[in-house]
């Protein structure tokens, strides 16, 4: 199975890989604030790369619980900078971590390579249109209202089914979508340690998996309500796991922790790149 995007192709049978996260908001739950002057996003890039990193994701706009919608106008006066400038430093792949039409155009004009999509084409379907018409992979995560499920995983195959037939239907190639199952949103404790366990199942359904799990609450829940900066080793557990059970991207805040335990489960594994014989 092959990634490709306009600045590299990724063959993801090799390796597991690493997303850095470089949020340029004031309030995102983990850690909003560091990261929204231009000089400090770029040095953050910069210092994920050297860390591991094959990608970037640059978000404009906090999609923690409860967090408060901003206009596409401010959206996009926010990433569209960072983005040109981190293009500029650093030579590997950009995702937009956005869920609108307006701000994934702008994205796209500014040279981005990825578009994530934590709605699915659900909120604003005319992304999946900016996708299909600048090539680029969308993410299309899993994702609903409510945490109300007859079924959790059948369930979310369904609903993710639908987010495909949106990008597919608005020209979107098959090789251009990835999968997100989304832990924490619209999940419950029980159900983001289920789609954990479960990963296989989405895995299976043939397309690019990324999983996002990076400080979020089950995990601190999990450690004793530890706070968001203590919870970087049990995001490293959810990446081993993940890896064992078929997710191919990992979208993280602690870029080395994980990128080392990634190395580490691809040598016991012996996948590709491993330097195992």
């Amino acid at each position: 199975m092959k990634l490709v995007t306009k600045a590299k192709t990724y063959d993801l049978s090799k390796r597991s890989y690493i997303m850095g996260i470089l949020n340029v908001t004031p309030d995102s739950f983990s850690d909003g604030g560091e990261w929204n002057t231009l000089e400090a996003a770029v040095a953050h890039a910069i210092e994920m790369v050297r860390d591991g990193a094959d990608f970037i994701d640059i978000g404009g706009e906090s999609t923690r619980p409860g967090h408060t919608q901003i206009s596409d106008e401010e959206e996009i006066a926010r990433i569209v900078p960072v983005i040109k400038a981190v293009k500029a430093a650093v030579a590997v792949p950009l995702s937009v971590d956005t869920y609108k039409s307006a701000v994934a155009r702008a994205a796209c004009e500014a040279g981005i390579d990825i578009i994530n999509d934590i709605w699915g084409c659900k909120y604003d379907p005319e992304i999946a249109a900016v996708a299909a018409e600048f090539d680029v992979p969308i993410i299309l995560m899993h994702n609903r209202e409510a945490a109300d499920y007859n079924f959790l995983i059948e369930d979310m195959i369904q609903d993710l089914s639908e987010s495909m037939r949106i990008a597919l239907a608005a020209g979107v190639p098959r090789h251009n979508i990835i999968l997100d199952p989304g832990c924490g949103f619209a999940k419950t404790f029980e159900d983001n340690l289920n789609v954990i366990h479960h990963l296989r199942r989405f895995a299976d359904l043939g397309y690019p998996l990324l999983l996002a799990t990076s400080r979020k609450r089950f995990i601190g829940t999990v450690l004793g309500d530890a706070p968001f900066k203590e919870r970087d080793e049990g995001t490293a557990a959810t990446t081993a796991l993940g890896i064992m059970n078929g997710a191919h991207i990992f979208r993280v805040h602690n870029v080395k922790a994980n990128a080392d335990v990634a190395k580490m489960m691809d040598a016991m594994l012996k996948k590709g790149d491993s330097p195992i014989g």
